[in-house]
């Protein structure tokens, strides 16, 4: 059974020494817990105005390992993000990612909305976490907001074919968006499960069932969450292997293999 996992990192985190993580420590991770394939981003393109480098070192590891796809970050407020966005084109990016929140950006103003509009108009997703620590472990000078539902929310009703990843969610947050959404904003979000609990409290059972199995899909947050946590809590959901199959690949590979009408 295929196993894809939609978030993923490279790179170092600037809050807290994790050490370098380089393409050989990603791949071994994959191996140790039977993903196939990483869609991946870079930490230091996140967090920093440039997103030149670290971007580069993801299509990098793309090319030295094609199990690797990569994510490229792109600012919207920074120039000559329409050229990066371009590459992503050309290099065959699956997605796009952008998190203004940890710039101090608005999470849902014109450059978000110009950003996703451009995704559309590309046919790319754009992926967007609602957080990438959890505030209570977060450094001092991590100041950073969580994406909060309704900005979600107003992205997605900003343009009619614009679809976006969202990852790092918990079943609050995605309850808030799916229930406040029409059917067809829904039916153009994704959602990781990488936040969402598992047993006992059975968050992830009960989003399955109410917001419907093909809204989710798998990623673990590798390297600041620990990958055993997103596959415990598939193992201990007991599905059967089509569903399984749909949360770990089917329900990505039919996202993005989707062009926006």
């Amino acid at each position: 059974m295929t196993q894809v996992d939609v978030n993923m990192f490279l790179g170092e985190y600037p809050f807290r020494d994790i050490g370098r993580w380089d393409t050989p420590v990603l791949l071994r991770e994959m191996t140790r817990v039977g993903t196939d394939e990483a869609w991946v981003s870079h930490l230091g393109a996140i967090y920093r105005r440039d997103a030149a480098a670290g971007n580069a070192a993801v299509y990098a590891a793309s090319a030295f390992d094609p199990r690797l796809r990569p994510i490229p970050v792109v600012h919207p407020t920074q120039p000559g993000w329409v050229a990066a966005l371009d590459e992503a084109v050309t290099r065959g990016a699956p997605a796009v990612r952008s998190d203004p929140t940890l710039h101090g950006q608005a999470a849902a103003g014109d450059e978000m909305r110009q950003l996703l509009a451009a995704c559309a108009e590309r046919r790319l997703p754009l992926m967007m976490a609602v957080r990438l620590e959890d505030i209570r472990q977060r450094h001092p000078d991590d100041v950073a907001t969580d994406l909060q539902p309704w900005a979600v929310r107003q992205l997605i009703r900003s343009h009619p074919t614009a679809h976006l990843i969202i990852t790092h969610a918990d079943r609050e947050f995605i309850e808030q968006v799916h229930f406040g959404s029409t059917p067809e904003e829904a039916a153009r979000l994704l959602w990781d499960i990488c936040w969402v609990w598992g047993p006992p409290e059975d968050h992830l059972e009960l989003l399955l069932r109410t917001v419907g199995i093909e809204r989710f899909t798998f990623g673990t947050g590798v390297p600041l969450r620990l990958p055993e946590t997103s596959v415990a809590k598939l193992d201990l959901l007991n599905l059967d292997a089509k569903s399984r199959a749909r949360v770990t690949a089917g329900n990505l590979r039919a996202f993005t293999a989707s062009p926006p009408s």
